[in-house]
């Protein structure tokens, strides 16, 4: 039989219904409650700081520069004759005013032996025209010679000491000729190979170069800096070339060997062209370098190092912290809250692994060192423990 719901039995069953969907909602919100993602809040990146340090910082430009001997003589035939003797070993140090080489000297014997008897004769015919004088002059005096007999004795003298002065003049010249048939060495230094044979008629035009003499216990290094260089220079008031006595450094140069050592001594800037070459819009520097050693050879080809600059006192950071772009370079600064900022510099020379700092920066702020991609302007960071300065003490 069937069973009619009451209205009492209807109220039950609705708040049955109720309470049931309550309890779901509450189990779903729960539910959801408990299973939701939770917010993370982000951690502050850790980077590594170091302060901003002022120390005297070198500044060096490095060009490519040729040795030359300090001097190099071509030893020539000064007069005309067969070559007799050669009193050197080819490739040997010889001495200053060392005899080299003998000419022929038989032609040019002769000729002051002529020229020194031709003087013999000029003045005994000058002191014969002085006794004539002086026998005429007192005559004349007494009117027992005329006029015309003192004119000619007075002529006829100053003629013989003229002839003995021209015979005095050819002998030094004769004397002067044999003389260089004797060749001597004008510096000391090394000798090359002889250019011509015994035996070779020499001094005349095309074969007079006799031998080569180079002196190079000095040595010169030439080499060319850019225009850019100079006017960097001079904006530091340094004058390339010249030396200023009362600076605490000079431009002082530094070379490499072949074999990529560097050479012990240093050598110094004495001379810059005083204009620039058009073509290559680059001017010649020359610096002195001693050689005792002779390692350096004239004509070779060497890495050339110029002190340019000693700033003294400069902002200097690393270049690991400097971030380029097209707005132009900063560095991350650490603030007091230890928030960062994006400092803007400007940029000075470049040495090592360092960088000068013209504006921007003072001595003692913190910079960011590592760990600079992951920030941006304003953000908390966190500071490593182990600092890379500390690193590098160890």
């Amino acid at each position: 039989m069937k069973r009619f719901l009451t209205r009492k039995d209807l109220k039950v069953k609705k708040k049955q219904t109720i309470y049931a969907v309550i309890g779901v909602a509450v189990i779903v919100g729960l539910y959801f409650y408990f299973t939701r993602e939770k917010e993370t809040v982000p951690e502050a990146p850790i980077v590594s700081i170091m302060p901003v340090q002022k120390q005297d910082v070198e500044i060096y430009g490095e060009y490519v520069g040729r040795i030359r001997a300090q001097q190099f003589v071509e030893v020539r035939a000064r007069v005309e004759g067969y070559l007799e003797k050669m009193l050197f070993e080819e490739g040997s140090y010889v001495k200053r005013n060392q005899v080299l080489f003998i000419i022929n000297q038989d032609q040019y014997q002769a000729k002051a032996d002529r020229v020194r008897a031709q003087l013999k004769k000029d003045e005994a015919q000058a002191r014969k025209a002085e006794r004539d004088l002086e026998r005429i002059r007192p005559l004349y005096e007494q009117n027992a010679a005329s006029q015309l007999d003192l004119d000619n004795a007075i002529a006829a003298y100053e003629s013989a000491v003229a002839s003995v002065g021209m015979s005095k003049a050819d002998l030094d010249q004769a004397e002067l000729q044999l003389g260089y048939t004797i060749v001597r060495s004008p510096i000391s230094g090394h000798i090359s190979e002889r250019h011509v044979d015994l035996g070779t008629l020499v001094g005349t035009s095309g074969k007079s170069l006799l031998a080569t003499i180079v002196k190079s216990d000095t040595v010169l290094v030439d080499f060319s800096m850019t225009a850019l260089d100079y006017l960097k220079s001079k904006e530091r008031n340094v004058m390339i070339g010249q030396q200023v006595e009362n600076r605490s450094w000079q431009p002082t140069v530094t070379i490499t060997l072949p074999d990529n050592s560097v050479y012990d001594h240093k050598g110094l800037v004495d001379f810059a062209e005083p204009q620039v070459n058009p073509k290559t819009g680059t001017f010649s520097v020359r610096a002195e370098m001693a050689n005792p050693d002779h390692v350096l050879l004239p004509g070779q080809f060497t890495k050339v190092k110029l002190l340019l600059d000693v700033r003294e006192g400069a902002t200097v950071v690393p270049q690991k912290a400097l971030i380029i772009e097209k707005g132009g370079a900063y560095i991350y600064v650490m603030r007091r809250d230890s928030t960062v900022e994006k400092r803007f510099i400007e940029m000075g020379p470049e040495f090592q692994n360092n960088i000068v700092v013209e504006r921007g920066l003072a001595p003692g702020e913190q910079i960011v060192c590592e760990g600079y991609n992951k920030l941006t302007p304003g953000i908390k960071i966190r500071v490593a423990t182990e600092q890379p300065a500390a690193k590098k003490e160890e």
